[in-house]
């Protein structure tokens, strides 16, 4: 089977991301301070994350994530759901995604000037359950096998479901990178990319090096991409640099604004950082990464001028697009 993203990567040379989807959602008034943190809107207003996903692709995003970052079967039977509820749940988020860019891609217009965009089903780390920021730390104190235990059913759901591609990201360590190889080498009918959190320019937050990290992925067929996120902007270039060294897969990365995040609040600190996101992306680039966009704080409106920059061509037909989507 063909790498998901390749079309796209064939007929524009690179992929565009979308941003931060909680960053959106707390836009919108939602109050994300709660275990689910952005799962949350999968059980009190779902309309509200396909709005989100549509203003990511109005601004130019060539695919959507879907909000099960942290949508565990354990997490929602802690907050009360039924184990039937929660695997309802977790594939309506995929559902809600799918609706979003059927309808976006229904759109005779977009069909004229897009790619039709991809849907990729979030598969976030152990520590996003656990809510307390240790997918920035990595040290669980898990054996493989009950990291095993605890994504093979999310795992399961997901790999059924109408997502184009899984989307393992914030992993930060190598022993879960592992695990969800493992995983994804049992689904030889699916493809995943592999997206690591930093704690500096060479290291995984857990210690590892990067390169080992993309090393081990370089060796797994069904891996699309490999790459960073949720990462400092500061660190991404010799990161790339550290990926590229190692793997001839596409590389993948989609850091967050930078700032400090509260994990017992689970917020960032202040107002984020000022970037000039089209001069990064186009730094990126050049070094070798062909899929971008944003995670923490990134908004449609810097999607946006991402694309502008690294897809200059299609400007002129996305210029109401700047009026009409959400800073």
């Amino acid at each position: 089977m063909r790498n998901p993203l390749q079309e796209i990567l064939d007929r524009q040379g690179t992929v565009v991301l979308d941003g931060g989807l909680a960053t959106c959602l707390e836009a919108l008034g939602h109050d994300l301070d709660a275990d689910l943190w952005s799962a949350e809107a999968l059980l009190d207003d779902p309309a509200a994350l396909h709005r989100v996903h549509t203003d990511f692709l109005r601004a130019g995003s060539d695919g959507i994530t879907t909000g099960t970052y942290q949508a565990t079967i354990r997490a929602f039977e802690a907050r009360g759901l039924t184990h039937d509820r929660a695997l309802r749940v977790l594939q309506g988020a995929v559902d809600l995604g799918v609706a979003a860019r059927d309808t976006f891609w229904d759109d005779l217009e977009n069909r004229h000037r897009r790619v039709r965009p991809f849907v990729a089903a979030s598969v976030g780390p152990y520590g996003a359950y656990l809510a307390d920021g240790s997918e920035y730390v990595g040290q669980y104190g898990l054996s493989d096998q009950e990291l095993m235990d605890f994504h093979a059913e999310r795992w399961r759901i997901l790999a059924d479901s109408a997502a184009d591609i899984l989307a393992c990201e914030t992993i930060p360590s190598l022993q879960e990178a592992g695990v969800l190889l493992e995983l994804l080498r049992r689904t030889p009918d699916r493809w995943a990319w592999m997206s690591f959190t930093c704690r500096d320019e060479v290291h995984l937050s857990d210690g590892s090096p990067l390169a080992a990290a993309a090393e081990i992925c370089d060796a797994v067929a069904g891996v699309a991409a490999v790459g960073v996120n949720c990462t400092r902007p500061e660190y991404v270039s010799a990161l790339i640099s550290a990926v590229r060294g190692v793997t001839g897969k596409p590389i993948i990365v989609y850091p967050n604004a930078g700032g400090g995040y509260d994990a017992e609040r689970k917020a960032w600190e202040g107002e984020p950082p000022r970037h000039d996101w089209p001069g990064l992306a186009a730094e990126w680039r050049e070094l070798g990464a062909s899929i971008i966009g944003g995670c923490c704080r990134v908004r449609p409106v810097d999607i946006s001028s991402i694309r502008d920059r690294l897809l200059p061509e299609d400007r002129e037909d996305r210029g109401a697009v700047h009026h009409a989507v959400r800073p």
